[in-house]
């Protein structure tokens, strides 16, 4: 399988060297040329396999260039009881009749992003190896993917980790998470701005061609195809637990703000999994949104993203939202480029006219929530089912119940466990116990070790040259 990029100016490409690239040379993202197609016939045989042997033969498709035996080592070492808990590795569990939870949360870090950061982790340990090189990550996260990249990378060879998050802006648990590990190779960046102001700072480091290949830059945020990959694999394990048959389809409502879960989601319905409808759910920080309804994506600075209680999710520019709209367009590449070309001008773009498209070929609706919405979901699902749902899967619970048609089945992706956001959970529910696995007891008493910067790429360029040598 080759790879192209959605601004059509890169060579094709053959998995591993995409995996190690990130951001395209041209400034667009990596997707396959072409996507496979998985028959009824497919689906049967794949419906009864345990999540490593589902995960192979779906990444087998993909990942054309790592021979076979060397992918299932990979995979087998990354989907394990000792990492998730349960030999389901993402279970699904019933709220309702008709609303599911798929369980992404149960791996080291407690969100869903250890689904795919552990692949990614063990994926380019072994590609570097095998190529003889090293590379340095430079991330950018709003909150839970930093831990899940940091934790997945720590100690591993030929690896320098750079990830950057928004200073004071998420949550004790998670700066936590992140800032406690004293691993030599991980080197955490706070970044006076939000979430967005990182994310452009990678992009900005990441398209000087000469800094990338003196430093040999790669990326951990779902820009990385490698994590888009590993994601998909779950909505096929999803959609097995919750039907009995091919001919059933369910929707997924998930919590989004850079639109790499949900993209994975879209990739995995458009290669001909029975999903219905997929249903974005955003915060207040909903450009997403506006999108979905209304055809018009308008990016916002930072000093108009929302802080929210669902702080992963304070995003007003959706990276990985390129992908879809390379889809929608048709695969041109040239319009793709003038349009998010446009959007790093500061301007937004008008796709109004593809609406329909949108919504009934690509099946996809939107809804938000606020901080409010939050507060009462959580607290009915608890008083309803006992079970408690964190801040963001609460965003996605909301916007499911809201657009839900009569009979629809919803899967809702569940994004990571409560214990992350002790605050916002003591506001809905009272000051009850968060269950919290025993290694994360007493992680936010010990020593953090973060440098604090400007908001400059400048800044984040000066300390990797001060921790890694040029090539």
């Amino acid at each position: 399988m080759q790879y192209i990029s959605t601004r059509g100016q890169t060579a094709p490409m053959q998995f591993s060297d995409v995996l190690l690239m990130g951001l395209a040379p041209d400034g667009g993202l990596m997707l396959p040329q072409t996507l496979p197609q998985i028959d009824a016939a497919t689906l049967d045989k794949w419906r009864t396999l345990s999540y490593t042997e589902l995960a192979y033969e779906i990444m087998s498709l993909f990942a054309t260039d790592i021979p076979s035996d060397d992918l299932r080592k990979i995979i087998n070492n990354t989907y394990t009881v000792e990492a998730f808990g349960t030999t389901d590795i993402i279970p699904v569990t019933k709220l309702t009749d008709t609303l599911s939870l798929l369980e992404l949360s149960n791996g080291p870090t407690l969100a869903f992003k250890d689904v795919a950061m552990r692949f990614l982790g063990n994926a380019f340990e072994y590609v570097l190896k095998r190529k003889g090189e090293r590379l340095t990550i430079i991330g950018a996260t709003s909150g839970d993917t930093g831990s899940a990249a940091e934790y997945a990378l720590r100690g591993k060879e030929n690896i320098e980790v750079f990830m950057m998050s928004p200073h004071g802006k998420m949550s004790a648990f998670q700066r936590a998470q992140m800032y406690s590990l004293d691993d030599a190779n991980i080197h955490n960046i706070a970044v006076e701005g939000m979430f967005d102001d990182c994310q452009d700072i990678v992009k900005a480091l990441q398209e000087d061609a000469d800094f990338k290949a003196k430093y040999s830059l790669g990326t951990v945020n779902s820009i990385n195809w490698g994590r888009i990959l590993a994601q998909i694999v779950y909505y096929f394990k999803g959609y097995f637990a919750a039907t009995e048959n091919n001919e059933q389809k369910v929707s997924f409502c998930v919590p989004s703000g850079n639109f790499g879960n949900i993209c994975a989601g879209h990739i995995a319905r458009e290669m001909g999994l029975p999903i219905d409808r997929l249903i974005v759910a955003t915060n207040e920080n909903d450009v997403l949104n506006e999108f979905f309804n209304t055809g018009k994506y308008t990016p916002r600075t930072s000093s108009e993203t929302y802080v929210t209680s669902s702080p992963s999710m304070d995003i007003s520019k959706a990276s990985n939202f390129e992908r879809f709209v390379y889809h929608l367009l048709g695969n041109d590449g040239e319009k793709v480029a003038q349009l998010f070309n446009d959007v790093r001008s500061g301007k937004g773009f008008d796709l109004s006219d593809k609406l329909n498209d949108v919504q009934q070929k690509f099946g996809f609706v939107a809804g938000k929530s606020t901080h409010q919405d939050r507060l009462t979901t959580i607290k009915a699902i608890y008083e309803q089912t006992n079970r408690l749902i964190d801040p963001h899967t609460a965003d996605g619970v909301k916007v499911a119940l809201e657009v839900a048609k009569a009979g629809e089945k919803i899967i809702v992706a569940e994004t990571a466990l409560p214990a992350k956001f002790e605050e916002t959970m003591h506001e809905a529910v009272g000051a009850i116990e968060l269950p919290r696995p025993a290694h994360t007891v007493g992680l936010e008493d010990k020593p953090q070790f973060v440098t604090v910067v400007a908001n400059d790429a400048q800044a984040v360029a000066k300390l990797i040259e001060t921790h890694v040598s040029p090539r």
